[in-house]
This record gives structure tokens, C-alpha cells and sequence, in this order.
């Protein structure tokens, strides 16, 4: 088995506080050659900090951190400082012309993917902050590290570029190149990380495998400790069934032990009724949403996004968005809530509808109102769908916001407190069709489990725009795509087929890259597969490590209880337990070894 590789970085001790709040208390941490680390944990509760004080960009107050050689560190952050007069060129390939970093074929993918809509020679000061950021993160891919820290990676990216992101770092990270990523795409998480750190109370408890090991290994700590609390372990087992039961191209992700998820599972209902909440939604709603015909929309610039587009929408339907940044996703959405009007054509809506439409922009919200005073504004008690009378206190402390945040001033919140605050507000006008675009920007993980959750128990139309393909997946029954000619079809395979519509046609528009059938046969496995196998090795020798523990332990207690028969034959039996789990485990480590062979 292989031999763990010497840690980057290491921290020993480490304190860090501001004001009366410990963020980080005491944590000793190694971060080592090709690991994937993904952070997660509540907005505030020291992400960011965690990340500035391994790279060295903020002090502990104590402990100590130290680098392993002169270890190249690559950082992504929230903004970034590059002169406003640079060109997208200077900052990514240092200047230099086309045809000198075309001719490597890894700068070029990199640019092709992430930069295609955007001139090299602009400068930045004219760009949006989501081309600012894609440019950042462009350069930061081309920069030779040993360790990339990316703070929100996917942020203004895409499903599609998320899914090549994901790729492309599972390629680095063959290479031995470490990464510290701050994320609340779960999906991205599963994909690229080899090991979860949670970070809540000061504390970092560390997870072997992905996202999906994550959850599992977290239910399972929750169960063994009885925890109070009771909502989001349920919050965590409903998401784990989910998982579990959720579309088939989850099984090609790191799998995690059968047996304990299914015991975790065996009494958790599906995270919805479809047909309850469709029939409620019918008594809600009528039989008709919204009704498109012949419609059709165009661009000032002449580009055509809907080109007679007939779609009839109805009550209860699950509905999830995607397609190409700047394909029309956020103006259908505004059609719909007509706030836009169609070129030609029509837009119905029913006659009982009642609209909540979450924006990007976070504009509906007074910066000098308190958060409790502008929760209370809107409406001193709601009554949920579900006929659970619920106090705007209540529906505050589920959304994070209890003590001193229930007085702090609106513009003192951070960005993601404000968008928690601008759906809970959206939530409590007990709207019966919700159009949200991009609802999970600047929201954490647990937060995204409570509006899952909520969104779970809600009977009415939902149309969700989101480049986060765990919470479409989630949250929608059925996948729609603008295909950018005019078009919105149907797609039965969800996401996973729009991504390979999108490979096909660049296959298709670029022959000479497609390798021959035959070539393709004799491959073996695909990089994929053999990235999947070597985390299947590194969660197995994980495992494995902590059996030869348990049953050194056992044997020790076996030397003790030499006399005492009934207490040696319940030990046999234990021993022989986990004998048993280590010669299946050794199993299916022999297998992953030859995918990597």
C-alpha cells in the first residue's frame, strides 16, 4: 500500500479570534501532496479565516504553522486587486501574444473553457465582476503551484464549466498538486475532494472521501452521540436517503459503506409525496400556471432567444433551467413574471397565481432596517403551506438569525446573510409559484439544507435557474435546457445528458480531436475511472487503519479476560467481525489497485 507523501503545510495549536468570538480554537491540521480538501461549514464561522491563516495571509493569535520547503501557494479570493488599466492577457499569460500560449494545449483548454465570451485585450476595469472572477481563476489555473486555495471557485461559472472545472482539477491533482477549496457546491465537492474539514464552534473535524462520505460519516456521528440537535440531524438524513435513492449518475461517484447508509436510511421517507403536493397544488393553483405560445424574444444586438416557444407550465411541476451563461435563462424567468414583455406572442399566467420571484440582485432590502423589524414589517406571523402556524421568530432562527443578528442593520450583513434574509422574506409571502434564479449564491450548506427542506413540505410550481447541480438535482423533478437556437426542451436524463449534448456538439464542431473507435477500445480505463479508484484506495487504507486499531484493541481485551469465558466468546465473535470487514475491504482495494494499475 502506498506510503503517505510529507505534508505542505502544517498547523499546530492554532487560535484565532475576533472580537469575544473564538473562530478557531486549537486545531492542529496537515495539508500534504495531492490532497483535495473542501471547507464547509456556516457562513461566519471561519472558512475564510481557516484558509488566510494556513496560507499565511492572516496571523494566528496562537499555534504555529509551517511550510514544508518553498512550497508555491496559489490563491483564489472573494475580490481581487488587479489594476483597473491591466488586460485580461497581462494578468493571465503575462502578455504574451496568442500564438506563444496557444501552442500548449493546456492553457489553451483553460481558456477556451473559462474565457470564450471574453477579449484578452480588455482591460479589467470595463468587465463585470463575473468575468473579473473568471479571469482570476484563469490565472491562477495557469500558474505553476504546489497548492491552489480556491475561495468559492464556482462562482459565476455554469453547469457546464463547473463540470470541466472539476475535471481539470481531478487532473491536476494526479500531479500531486494540493488544493484547500471553500464551497457550498456540494456537487463540485463530490467530484473533485478527497477529504471534507468542518468547521463549526472553533472546532475542525476532518472527513475522509467526498461530499457524499461526508454526509454519511456525519449522520452516523450524530446517531452514535444522540445529539439535541434534532432538526438538522433530520435535515442530514433526509439529504443522505437522498443520495442514496437519488439519480443513477450518482453511482459512479466514490461509493461509501452500503450497509451502514441503508440503516440510516431504512425508516426515512422519500424527501417528498410528488403526487400529495401536485394534487394540493392543483387545489392551490387550478390547471393552469403559465401557457406559452408562439413566443418569441430578441436581444437588442438582434440575437434571437426564444424563437416561437410554446411550453405549458402546470400546477406542482418541479421544474429546473439550464444552458450557456447569457442564453436566457434570467430573462425567461422575467417573462414569466412579466416583468419583460415577448416580441411577439404570449405569455399567460393563471388566474390564482400567486408570484414570488427571487432575483440575483439582493435590491428589495432597506439598509437601515433592523432584521427583525423588516421581518416583522412584512408580516408579524405566517401560516406555511403545510397549515403550521410558525412566528417570524421561528422562521428567523431556522434561516441562522438569532441573537445579536435579529438587531444588526440590513447593510451590515454579509452578502450571504442578506440573500438567507431575501428568501426568507420571499418564503413568508406564502407565494404559490416561485421563480428563484441562482438561489444558492452566497449561501452555506446548512442553510441550503433548510430551504431544501422547507422547499420539500412546499406545494406550488417551482422553476429554479441554478448553475448548482446538486440543489436542480434536489430540489426539481425534471430538467429543462435553453439550447441557445431559439429552443427549451425536455431533458429525461437531467443534467448529466445536457452535458453530454454539449460534449457531442464540441466533438462534433472539432473532428480531429475525436480519437479513432478502435484507439478508444484499447484505452483502459478513462482518467475518471482511474482518479475514482485512487480515491477508493486512500478511503480504504483509511479504513483499514482503524479496523487494525479496533482489533489490536480487541486483542488486548482478549489477554485481560483469559478467565472469564462468556466475556472471551463475545470477543471472538467481535474479532471475528472485523476480520471479516478487513478481508472484504482488502477486497475492494485489490480492485480499485488494478483500475490504477
Amino acid at each position: 500500500m502506498s506510503t503517505p507523501a510529507p505534508n505542505l503545510i502544517n498547523a499546530e495549536r492554532l487560535t484565532k479570534t475576533y472580537g469575544t468570538r473564538t473562530l478557531i480554537d486549537e486545531q492542529t491540521l496537515g495539508l500534504g501532496r495531492g490532497d483535495v480538501i473542501g471547507v464547509v461549514g456556516r457562513n461566519g464561522d471561519g472558512k475564510s479565516t481557516l484558509l488566510g491563516l494556513l496560507t499565511g495571509r492572516v496571523e494566528p493569535d496562537s499555534g504555529r504553522i509551517t511550510h514544508t520547503g518553498a512550497v508555491s501557494i496559489g490563491t483564489l479570493e472573494q475580490a481581487d486587486e488587479f489594476p483597473p488599466t491591466a488586460t485580461v492577457r497581462d494578468v493571465i499569460v503575462g502578455g504574451e501574444p496568442d500564438h506563444a500560449w496557444a501552442s500548449d494545449p493546456e492553457k489553451r483548454a483553460v481558456v477556451e473553457h473559462l474565457l470564450a465570451e471574453i477579449d484578452l485585450d480588455a482591460e479589467l476595469g470595463r468587465l463585470s465582476g463575473g468575468e473579473r472572477r473568471r479571469t482570476a481563476l484563469v490565472a491562477l489555473m495557469l500558474g505553476e503551484h504546489d497548492l491552489l486555495v480556491l475561495d468559492e471557485p464556482t462562482n459565476h461559472l455554469d453547469v457546464e464549466a463547473v463540470a470541466w472545472l472539476a475535471e481539470h482539477l481531478n487532473a491536476l491533482q494526479d500531479r500531486s498538486i494540493a488544493m484547500l477549496v471553500v464551497s457550498h457546491d456540494r456537487w463540485f465537492l463530490d467530484a473533485i475532494c478527497t477529504r471534507i474539514w468542518e468547521i463549526h464552534s472553533g472546532l475542525v473535524d476532518a472527513y475522509d472521501g467526498g461530499y457524499a462520505a461526508y454526509v454519511l460519516a456525519r449522520a452516523e456521528r450524530a446517531r452514535q452521540a444522540a445529539a439535541n440537535e434534532a432538526r438538522r440531524q433530520n435535515l442530514v438524513r433526509k439529504e443522505l436517503a437522498w443520495l442514496r435513492r437519488g439519480a443513477p449518475a450518482r453511482t459512479s461517484k466514490p461509493k461509501f459503506r452500503i450497509e451502514a447508509a441503508n440503516r440510516l436510511i431504512e425508516n426515512e421517507p422519500p424527501p417528498r409525496d410528488r403526487l400529495e403536493l401536485q394534487q394540493f397544488s392543483v387545489t392551490r393553483l387550478g390547471k393552469d400556471v403559465f401557457d406559452l405560445k408562439d413566443m418569441s424574444y430578441a436581444l437588442p444586438d438582434g440575437r434571437v432567444l426564444f424563437d416561437r416557444l410554446n411550453w405549458s407550465i402546470g400546477p406542482g411541476d418541479r421544474i429546473g433551467l439550464v444552458g450557456v451563461n447569457g442564453a436566457g435563462k434570467t430573462t425567461l424567468l422575467r417573462l414569466l413574471a412579466h416583468e419583460l414583455d415577448p416580441d411577439s406572442g404570449t405569455v399567460k399566467q393563471g388566474k390564482t397565481l400567486r408570484l414570488g420571484h427571487l432575483s440575483q440582485a439582493v435590491t428589495e432590502l432597506d439598509d437601515d432596517e433592523r432584521v427583525l423589524e423588516s421581518v416583522n414589517r412584512l408580516k408579524q406571523e405566517t401560516k406555511l403551506a403545510t397549515g403550521r402556524e410558525a412566528t417570524a421568530g421561528q422562521l428567523l432562527e431556522e434561516f441562522g438569525f438569532t441573537g445579536d443578528k435579529l438587531v444588526t442593520r440590513i447593510g451590515e450583513l454579509s452578502g450571504g446573510e442578506r440573500r438567507r434574509l431575501q428568501v426568507l422574506r420571499l418564503l413568508m409571502g406564502e407565494p404559490n409559484v416561485l421563480l428563484l434564479d441562482e438561489p444558492t449564491n452566497d449561501l452555506d450548506i446548512d442553510t441550503l439544507n433548510v430551504i431544501e427542506d422547507y422547499l420539500d413540505r412546499w406545494p406550488g410550481t417551482l422553476i429554479v435557474v441554478s448553475h448548482d447541480r446538486y440543489f436542480l438535482e434536489r430540489v426539481c423533478d425534471v430538467t429543462y435546457a435553453l439550447m441557445g437556437d431559439g429552443s427549451c426542451v425536455l431533458l429525461p436524463g437531467g443534467v448529466e445528458q445536457y452535458l453530454d449534448h454539449r460534449r457531442n456538439r464540441v466533438l462534433t464542431d472539432s473532428p480531429a480531436r475525436t480519437a479513432p473507435a478502435a484507439e478508444q477500445e484499447d484505452a483502459g480505463p478513462s482518467p475518471a475511472d482511474t482518479r475514482r479508484a485512487r480515491k477508493d484506495m486512500a478511503r480504504i487504507e483509511s479504513q483499514l487503519a482503524k479496523l487494525a486499531e479496533r482489533i489490536d484493541k480487541v486483542h488486548a481485551d482478549m489477554a485481560e479476560a483469559a478467565a472469564d469465558y462468556q466475556r472471551l466468546a463475545d470477543l471472538q465473535v467481535t474479532e471475528a467481525d472485523l476480520v471479516a470487514q478487513t478481508e472484504e475491504l482488502e477486497l475492494a482495494w485489490l480492485e480499485a489497485a488494478e483500475v490504477v494499475e
